[in-house]
């Protein structure tokens, strides 16, 4: 179960950690298009491009849809984990109570015991079944959470950048290639404000 509890924690935590890498180039295709204050970078001198980065831990960290779902598969883990402990405590105990009988010779007779052994160990394979096909969900639940997440900042960015006009919005994630940027371009901020401005929080029960 150790092994298991591992993957599941991996899976979850390891969600908020994942590299969701978007980058929005666009050509403004008119050199004389007013630039926005403090969004202005020189290109090989000659050239205007406006830029600016995102702060991709702190975005979700504030993003609401991504906390909302963190919450829900959190829930789901948990749900998965009470699962599979209550059916591996109820397996410990009938084999702990197969090898008392076996020991103290309560069996009528060896055919039964070997039928007992042979249910405890089926029991044994299909609580593995289900634990692989429990953490393929919860994989395949999170990969399609990632997808959503993606398209959804991808999505805003595109109407975003439509009256922005940036030459290029480059990802900050921690210790990447952009090892230091002018607070001025960071406009994590206000990709935050509007992403959850067109978000609407799920009904909860």
């Amino acid at each position: 179960m150790n092994t298991f509890m591992k993957r599941l924690n991996y899976l979850v935590n390891g969600v908020v950690a994942v590299m969701v890498i978007f980058m929005f180039a666009q050509c403004t295709g008119n050199s004389g298009q007013s630039t926005p204050a403090g969004a202005t970078g020189e290109a090989s001198g000659t050239t205007n491009m406006k830029i600016a980065f995102v702060e991709i831990d702190t975005l979700l960290l504030k993003y609401n849809f991504w906390n909302d779902v963190n919450e829900e598969m959190i829930k789901r883990e948990e749900n998965v984990r009470a699962t599979l402990t209550q059916k591996g405590r109820e397996l410990e105990k009938e084999a702990q109570e197969f090898q008392r009988k076996y020991e103290t010779n309560a069996f009528v007779s060896p055919e039964r015991a070997q039928q007992e052994y042979a249910r405890i160990t089926k029991k044994q394979q299909d609580l593995q079944t289900l634990q692989s096909r429990l953490t393929d969900e919860l994989a395949k639940e999170q990969n399609k959470n990632n997808m959503i997440l993606r398209d959804s900042i991808n999505s805003f960015l595109k109407e975003y950048n439509k009256t922005k006009g940036y030459g290029m919005i480059i990802s900050k994630t921690g210790f990447d290639n952009l090892l230091y940027a002018d607070p001025i371009y960071n406009i994590t901020q206000e990709i935050i404000d509007g992403l959850n401005a067109r978000y609407t929080t799920p009904a909860r029960d």
